[in-house]
């Protein structure tokens, strides 16, 4: 079975952002004016150990977007070892006092899709990226780039995909858009989705139909058997990325730019995505096919 098909609609949207109800400078209106006003679909409230309920919010109908629910945990595991993890999904009977490790777990019983966040930016080693089982991890988030340049864990990604090969990778904002914390609308995912409903999007975000990127489009991704070629805006490099130093690739340092491409994924790789770059050093990837 592949992750993508021909079928359903593609919806932007982003998985990390702050409002005032916690650390952020703007309000859940003042994000959904913003991010709608840059094509955005839909945004998960992940506020600091805020367990949100969007479908409860008496202006819900009136937002140019869909809010779906979410929170960020931060604290220390029993072995000392400090994260920040992104739960996105509606939550019960969570809060502060119970502990990281309570709340984590408690998150991923509730059916939760647990997100290990900026972990460069953090400090995680990669055996501490491993320890928690998580779903995914944040390839790229943009605050995080932008405070010190910590904001790639494409290095730990590698290290999780080598224990669990459908480990999902996600760009994200980390929007808090205060002096502090400016950017915003940096690192975000398409969805591939029959139709924009929380339901829809997180079933898709769930099974890794989605790509993440900085600014290049994958416009088509087609898989039969061993063989895929995607459709993508102007990019200048496409990468098929295996395990290890394993990895196919097209493109030139001419500046020439390509729109196609089609790989034939060699048999004895446990995983492969697909990795592209625009002229100016933007990226996307895919999920593991």
């Amino acid at each position: 079975m592949t992750r993508y098909s021909k079928d359903g609609n593609w919806y932007k949207g982003n998985t990390h952002i702050h409002s005032t109800a916690s650390d952020g400078g703007w309000t859940f209106e003042e994000l959904a004016d913003a991010y709608a006003g840059a094509g955005y679909d839909f945004l998960f409230r992940t506020d600091h150990w805020v367990f949100s309920d969007a479908s409860a919010d008496a202006e819900g109908d009136d937002f140019p977007l869909l809010w779906l629910d979410g929170v960020e945990l931060d604290g220390s595991d029993e072995q000392g070892s400090y994260y920040h993890v992104v739960c996105l999904g509606r939550f019960m009977d969570l809060n502060r006092e119970m502990g990281f490790s309570a709340a984590l777990a408690a998150a991923r019983q509730q059916g939760g899709l647990l997100i290990l966040a900026h972990p460069c930016w953090t400090g995680n080693s990669f055996d501490e990226a491993v320890r928690w089982d998580f779903d995914g991890v944040e390839v790229y988030n943009h605050v995080c780039q932008w405070l010190n340049g910590k904001g790639d864990a494409l290095a730990y990604w590698q290290a999780m995909l080598r224990d669990r090969p459908g480990t999902l990778g996600i760009a994200s904002d980390d929007a808090h858009i205060r002096p502090e914390h400016p950017g915003w609308n940096g690192g975000w995912v398409m969805v591939q989705a029959p139709e924009l409903t929380r339901a829809a999007i997180m079933a898709s975000l769930r099974a890794g139909r989605y790509y993440s990127t900085t600014g290049p489009s994958f416009l088509d991704i087609t898989q039969e058997g061993d063989q895929v070629s995607i459709r993508t805006s102007p990019v200048q490099f496409v990468r098929l990325v295996g395990p290890g130093s394993r990895g196919l690739r097209f493109g030139s340092f001419d500046g020439s730019l390509m729109t196609e491409a089609s790989f034939t994924i060699p048999e004895d790789w446990p995983y492969a995505y697909l990795d592209i770059e625009d002229g100016q050093g933007h990226r996307a990837w895919t999920n593991t096919l």
